[in-house]
């Protein structure tokens, strides 16, 4: 179990509402973790679905509730947010902080299985487990069976995955350029070989397109949105990919395309709104 006791950093009103951010010690990652949480004012009278957002490469709790602008519509539909941080920090690892793609603020959202990453780089029990117990004892109101996850680039893929695995955890699910074939590009082959070793048949657990392949299946529709002037498409992104598997096994997919818009959060706040109102529609 998850220490449940948690420390408010700072709390700020926001369309009649309030984001606020919280650290709280984690049992997944052994660390102190930390997550921001936006709570529209419906909250105040009675419970409210919650989305996750898992945030991308280099982010951390802050990041989506400062730069999307969802918190506006979020108000609107009675949403609750959660952002949590995009890895455990202020470990001393080897190589922890060598480059921006991998290591800290570089999570993946999997559970490590490779030393030195397998002690406290657990992303993926994290967000499924202390996460949900943080929020469920700080926000009573927090619905956690009507729960939603949504994520941008790195946490695209999360969102995408964790939503394969969690079928019955989580009844939305949407990606905003999400990587979505990590086993077949530099970014996932980085992280997959340090964080689960060499053996590649185990980066299979935590790639969208062949988890599809391999008879997951999410209960429901899943909503991606890229932008075609995004400079990691060709070579990191691969919606082509998930698109293709989708199709073959009859899994409900839309993928958007966007002329014009790069991998930033100008295009996140220009279609958060309409992810907002896919999670709503389901929860």
């Amino acid at each position: 179990m998850a220490d449940t006791s948690i420390q408010t950093l700072s709390r700020h009103r926001c369309y009649g509402g309030w984001v606020s951010y919280h650290q709280h010690d984690s049992a997944a990652t052994k660390t102190p973790m930390k997550f921001g949480v936006f709570v529209p004012p419906q909250a105040e009278k009675g419970k409210v679905p919650v989305v996750i957002y898992l945030a991308g490469l280099t982010c951390d709790e802050t990041t989506f509730l400062i730069k999307a602008g969802a918190e506006r519509m979020a108000a609107e539909l009675g949403i609750m947010l959660i952002a949590p941080d995009t890895s455990p920090r202020g470990l001393d690892l080897p190589g922890i902080r060598d480059s921006w793609d991998f290591g800290e603020a570089a999570g993946f959202y999997l559970n490590a299985t490779r030393a030195p990453w397998t002690e406290n780089f657990r992303m993926e029990a994290y967000v499924t487990g202390d996460l949900l117990e943080a929020v469920e004892a700080e926000y009573p109101n927090a619905d956690l069976g009507r729960l939603g996850i949504m994520g941008h680039s790195m946490g695209g893929h999360g969102a995408l995955t964790l939503a394969l695995r969690y079928p019955d955890r989580f009844k939305s699910v949407s990606a905003l350029a999400p990587i979505s074939n990590p086993t077949q590009v530099p970014w996932g082959e980085k992280a997959f070989s340090n964080y689960l070793g060499h053996d590649r048949s185990k980066w299979a657990e935590y790639d969208a397109s062949e988890l599809v392949k391999s008879g997951k299946r999410f209960p429901g529709p899943v909503l991606v949105d890229q932008g075609l002037a995004d400079k990691f498409l060709e070579d990191q992104l691969k919606p082509e990919a998930l698109e293709a598997a989708c199709g073959d096994a009859g899994q409900e997919l839309t993928v958007r395309r966007h002329e014009g818009y790069d991998h930033g959060y100008f295009f996140i706040q220009t279609v958060i709104d309409d992810h907002l109102k896919h999670h709503a529609s389901k929860l």
